[in-house]
């Protein structure tokens, strides 16, 4: 009696999250709500324009090859370490994944000795893109948008892109398999956050302005550390900047976009528990727990590397 209460209650569990993932699914594709805007004037636009920045580092990626999934990395001049454990993990090169690294220039400007070093670890791995705007925090609104519009322009035919961090643990073999059946078109997925609001705080890292985004809260957007998006959606998006006023928060600037071109990010869920597959949270690293997960945060090169083989081996044991 006791063993069939347990299984009808698996059933429903079941039964209900499948419902909740049918209607978010219906409504981020369906979703046909456009928000009537008008374009910004040149000036305004700028900043955003890809016209107003050149490629000091660009591959020929793409040409001969459409991947799968394509891993756009923003991530610091400086940030060597980070790139080369990416590389050696959930980066490395594979018959359906392309890892691009996407950076700004260094505050020292392209003849600083580290400029030099970027061009002898490009000419290594052929792997970085650079382009002239500087590298800050304060132009990772700069900087992702610029990923989506060479997402759109070199590499169109891929099916998928994510935009990761470089300090996230990426189990690349679960989120392959889970992108099989997803939507094709007009997707985006990843932790959503429903609930965001500006800080008016001027001393707060997350500072927004009433001139910069005069609401009181912000449309629904996915949490920057890592997301997936049909490649569609990287020229939409790129279209969508000329429409949106810049703002420093970057994943909340694409969700300002995504609200004009009327999609909604869906939730990603794993079945029965409904737990979040992209955990923007610091866990501590627990194979079989990480084997049910597409993202972790919090993993700086040293770390990603010490639990990296152990993960790659075992995770089929769990």
């Amino acid at each position: 009696m006791r063993k069939c209460q347990s299984w009808r209650l698996v059933k429903l569990l079941t039964v209900s999250a499948v419902l909740v993932l049918s209607a978010q699914i219906l409504v981020g594709v369906m979703s046909k709500e456009q928000v009537k805007t008008s374009p910004l004037s040149e000036q305004e636009h700028r900043l955003l324009s890809p016209h107003s920045y050149q490629y000091v580092l660009d591959q020929p990626l793409c040409r001969d090859s459409s991947p799968f999934l394509l891993f756009l990395v923003p991530v610091a001049p400086q940030d060597a370490a980070a790139r080369e454990a990416i590389r050696k993990t959930w980066g490395a090169p594979g018959q359906d994944t392309l890892t691009v690294f996407y950076m700004g220039v260094p505050e020292g400007g392209l003849g600083f000795s580290l400029q030099e070093e970027l061009e002898e670890e490009n000419r290594e791995h052929a792997d970085i893109i650079q382009m002239n705007f500087l590298d800050s925090y304060q132009n990772l609104t700069i900087k992702t948008v610029m990923m989506m519009n060479w997402a759109a322009t070199h590499c169109p035919r891929a099916s998928y892109v994510m935009k990761v961090d470089s300090d996230i643990f990426v189990n690349v073999f679960y989120l392959l398999r889970w992108l099989r059946s997803r939507p094709r078109q007009a997707f985006i997925t990843g932790s959503v956050i429903n609930d965001g609001r500006p800080r008016r705080d001027v001393y707060s890292k997350w500072y927004v302005s009433e001139e910069e985004f005069p609401e009181d809260s912000f449309p629904p957007y996915v949490s920057g550390a890592g997301y997936v998006l049909s490649v569609d959606l990287a020229a939409r998006i790129s279209w969508a900047s000329r429409f949106v006023r810049m703002i420093s928060m970057e994943d909340v600037y694409m969700g300002l976009c995504l609200r004009v071109l009327g999609v909604r990010p869906v939730y990603a869920l794993s079945l029965p528990t409904l737990r979040n597959l992209f955990e923007i949270r610091d866990l501590e690293y627990d194979r079989c727990t990480f084997a049910k997960l597409i993202i972790v945060n919090g993993f700086k090169a040293s770390k990603l590397l010490q639990v990296w083989q152990d993960f790659s081996i075992g995770r089929s044991s769990c």
